[in-house]
């Protein structure tokens, strides 16, 4: 029996930075193996996700809603879990939706101005990507 891709949820904002690092970092560790789909708060970021390797994308509050249903892993910075982040492109329903979802939730602990996370390390947004990889080659070999 074939074993299933797995699919995992990209979440970004604003521009896209970030979501689009991840995600070209997943294609160059993965290529095809898993199914990525960027889920971008506005157009802008979806396309930075899309562009730089997302299967699929989508924008917006209710395709986030929706497709945090349906995914394995989900990815994005502590800020996707917090309502009214991202200078408010975070809606408190989408937080809720990530929150609740089922999926594993990998996050990355970076800096905002009023939330510390205690004991997290204070690295540079590259050594948390490749942390990131190495975690998710260990939870895609399993």
């Amino acid at each position: 029996m074939e074993k299933r891709k797995k699919s995992i949820a990209v979440i970004d904002g604003q521009g896209g930075g970030i979501g689009g690092i991840i995600i070209k970092r997943l294609r160059e560790a993965f290529g095809e193996e898993i199914g990525v789909i960027g889920l971008g708060t506005n157009a802008m970021a979806t396309g930075a996700m899309l562009k730089a390797g997302a299967n699929k994308g989508a924008s917006g509050e209710n395709a986030i809603i929706q497709t945090v249903k349906t995914v394995d892993i989900i990815i994005g910075t502590t800020a996707i879990i917090l309502a009214n982040s991202m200078m408010g492109e975070l809606t408190p329903k989408m937080a809720e939706a990530i929150g609740s979802s089922p999926a594993m939730k990998c996050l990355l602990p970076l800096k905002m101005p009023e939330v510390e996370i205690v004991g997290a390390p204070k690295e540079p947004l590259p050594h948390l990507v490749h942390q990131l990889i190495k975690r998710m080659q260990e939870m895609i070999a399993t």
